[in-house]
């Protein structure tokens, strides 16, 4: 008996390389998936409960409330502001907006796992440029790699995995070289935790340059990952429109959008958790660099460690693990021989920290 005939884009796409753990017990230190360590605020759970209570109606559409606390948030026009089942959602969207075969989309690697994807289920080729010594971008050799073909740039920043950025001046000088046609995503999952400049300077750069879609989300800094909410900043409306265009309708659920409006009025909090996952990545730094290991300049709430050549990067996974610790090995990411370590609770890393001690060589 014959089997399914599957498209050619399926053998073309990768699996994503999702953190496992999930099943595991409540006193798993939860290291891998770059979520927040604090739950919602009570008020946004609240609301999002008010919101499934009415689970038996299909969200707006257009999600109009939270368009507009985004708008009055940023800035940002409302037509210009597209929001999606998290920004995962709408870098998809955008891809298929974008992308086809004969196109090419460009991307610094390792980054963001998804990315792979967009040229994989579009038949798109990919570019992929390699981090500088510092695991930075190379902003000069992204700019090198477009060619006439190219139709979307990604920049990461802060990268995933390793928690390093461009600063505004670097962005604003790799924008200045980018043809018009050619759409400049900038992926900031990680922006708000950004200690070096203001987090919304880069949002100033949408009046300049209409080729610009500008990522963010609430899975981590607002601790709503499993409602699944993003959105995204579109320089040019009619990008808006396109991404809309691709995705099936109701693309972000009544709760989410109700529990990130809700978010949105808690600035001053959200600003102390900040605050507090900066202080906790400085102290791990500084812990981890005393086992002597090395750690990547990071902006984001993780850090990207480099292991010495003598350690086993899955041996020593698996043995966290068994001490109910999950990080994430480095090789699914695009770094052999690295961690991935979320910012936690003190007492997650301080058990994370003791781990290390004993397991390394």
């Amino acid at each position: 008996m014959s089997g399914l005939d599957f498209s050619d884009r399926i053998a073309r796409i990768r699996v994503y390389p999702a953190a496992d753990g999930y099943a595991l017990g409540e006193h798993v230190a939860l290291l891998a998936s770059n979520e927040a360590p604090f739950a919602p605020l009570p008020e946004v759970a609240e609301a999002a409960a008010r919101a499934a209570a009415g689970a038996h109606r299909y969200p707006d559409p257009s999600a109009t409330r939270l368009r507009k606390a985004i708008a009055g948030a940023t800035g940002v026009g409302l037509d210009c502001i597209s929001v999606g089942n998290g920004s995962c959602d709408i870098l998809l969207a955008a891809g298929e907006a974008l992308l086809e075969p004969g196109r090419e989309v460009v991307y610094a690697w390792p980054a963001f796992s998804m990315y792979p994807h967009l040229a994989e289920s579009s038949g798109a080729t990919a570019v992929e440029v390699p981090l500088d010594a510092n695991e930075r971008h190379d902003a000069d050799a992204l700019v090198a790699a477009v060619t006439p073909l190219t139709r979307m740039l990604i920049i990461c920043n802060p990268n995933n995995p390793t928690g390093t950025m461009l600063d505004l001046a670097q962005l604003t000088t790799l924008l200045e070289q980018v043809p018009s046609e050619v759409c400049v995503v900038l992926d900031e999952a990680y922006r708000e935790f950004v200690g070096e400049e203001d987090p919304d300077a880069t949002i100033e750069l949408l009046k300049k340059h209409r080729n610009l879609l500008i990522l963010r989300t609430f899975s981590k800094v607002y601790g709503l990952a499993a409602l699944r909410v993003g959105y995204g900043l579109c320089a040019d409306p009619a990008l808006k429109v396109a991404l809309d265009q691709v995705r099936q309708p109701f693309f972000c659920n009544a709760a989410a959008q109700a529990g990130a409006v809700e978010a949105l009025r808690h600035a001053e909090e959200i600003s102390r958790r900040v605050d507090q996952v900066r202080e906790s990545r400085k102290q791990l730094v500084d812990d981890l660099e005393a086992l002597g290991l090395h750690c990547a300049d990071s902006q984001a709430n993780f850090l990207w460690v480099k292991l010495p050549d003598a350690v086993d990067e899955t041996a020593l996974v698996t043995s966290l693990r068994e001490r109910e610790i999950l990080v994430r090995a480095g090789t699914p990411l695009g770094g052999p021989g690295h961690l991935r370590i979320t910012i936690g609770l003190p007492e997650e890393l301080a058990r994370l920290v003791t781990a290390l001690g004993e397991l390394l060589p």
